[in-house]
């Protein structure tokens, strides 16, 4: 719970907490051979590191361990420190291999790691499920896995994925997450395998470029999602965009909507106008690089397209860029307050908050 500048107090749902192996060593005491020795990237290999370091400062914990690697010392940060009272993980595991029967095996690992150390050690964090789009047999597999675990509460695919995700091939796993009563969350992968640039015209020179073009790419798959049907053929679908860009959402979606419309016959299996098919189905992790900043008009930005209802608060610890929730725009309304910083989430994921520790 965190007190705001005007003294209300509201909970805290933390959607985005990046949790990562110490060590590649570590991680392949997850996995078996014949891929416990076989090679794969690291978490540092990435054509864009961010200028001053990756990980904001004192996040490495004891020892000191790789950030976001020890449950204890994460705890205590985002708990004692933050005001946060849930937080959802989503374990950082390495894009689309060349070899998918690797990437599903990386995958386990990064979910058995997830489960036995931080979900059994905190009834606090929640997790997400990492699957391999690229072996769909291989995610289903891990869905039904985990899928009555009580703190699993969503699966996660990389942003970065050879298809757009509305594409048949990928209809499966998203029947399954509905079936699981599941979100799936996309979100931008690190020591990335096989990536495409982050712009259709290529890779950019600098991390500030790359920064802003790639959360793009996640109008890429929404679009085709929409235009695919997938929202109308799976009506429980949820998906989330954890690399937040909510404030693309309304000029594109606006602009889906003037061109799409009067062209309903080319897609018939989509008959309703592409913006009715957000409500319910798309939600977005909002952190300290999205929206227009404390601008008087904010408040307003937010709710066109109906996106405070999608937003959900992430501080993408312990990443640079590591969020305060006490520093939301002042032009934000209660109401809007009150849904990113805990409401959203909580219903998407069916986190009950205690009724003496609701917004007061």
């Amino acid at each position: 719970m965190i007190e705001h500048s005007d003294g209300v107090r509201t909970p805290v749902i933390d959607a985005s907490v990046h949790i990562f192996f110490p060590s590649n060593k570590d991680l392949r005491s997850f996995l078996r051979e014949p891929f416990k020795s076989r090679g794969f990237p690291d978490y540092e290999m990435d054509w864009y590191g961010a200028p001053g370091g990756e990980y904001a400062p004192n996040t490495k914990g004891p020892d000191p361990r790789y950030p976001g690697s020890d449950p204890e010392f994460v705890a205590h940060e985002l708990f004692s420190n933050r005001g946060v009272d849930v937080a959802v993980l989503h374990p950082m595991a390495r894009g689309i291999m060349p070899d998918r029967h690797l990437g599903s095996a990386l995958h386990a690992a990064h979910n058995e790691m997830m489960v036995s150390r931080w979900l059994e050690s905190d009834d606090r964090f929640r997790g997400t499920i990492r699957v391999n789009p690229d072996d769909i047999t291989g995610a289903l597999r891990e869905i039904e896995k985990w899928r009555g675990h009580p703190r699993v509460v969503q699966i996660g695919v990389p942003l970065q994925s050879r298809e757009l995700y509305g594409k048949p091939q990928f209809w499966p796993l998203w029947e399954a997450a509905v079936d699981a009563n599941l979100p799936v969350a996309a979100h931008i992968e690190v020591g990335s395998g096989i990536a495409y640039p982050p712009t259709p015209n290529g890779n950019t020179r600098t991390y500030e470029q790359y920064v802003s073009f790639m959360a793009l790419n996640y109008v890429y798959h929404l679009m085709n999602m929409i235009a695919e049907g997938v929202f109308e053929r799976f009506d429980g679908l949820k998906f989330v965009w954890g690399d937040g860009a909510a404030d693309f959402l309304t000029p594109f979606i606006w602009r889906m909507d003037t061109f799409g419309r009067p062209h309903l016959e080319q897609t018939p299996w989509a008959p309703r106008i592409p913006s009715d098919y957000l409500p319910g189905h798309v939600y977005f992790v909002q952190g300290s690089l999205d929206g227009p900043g404390d601008a008087e008009f904010a408040g307003e930005w937010f709710s066109f397209t109906g996106k405070d209802d999608m937003v959900m608060f992430g501080s993408s610890y312990p990443h640079w860029q590591c969020g305060d929730i006490a520093k939301l725009p002042s032009a934000l309304s209660a109401e809007q307050r009150e849904k990113l910083c805990w409401r959203n989430a909580a219903e998407l994921y069916g986190i009950d908050i205690a009724v003496d520790s609701g917004a007061q």
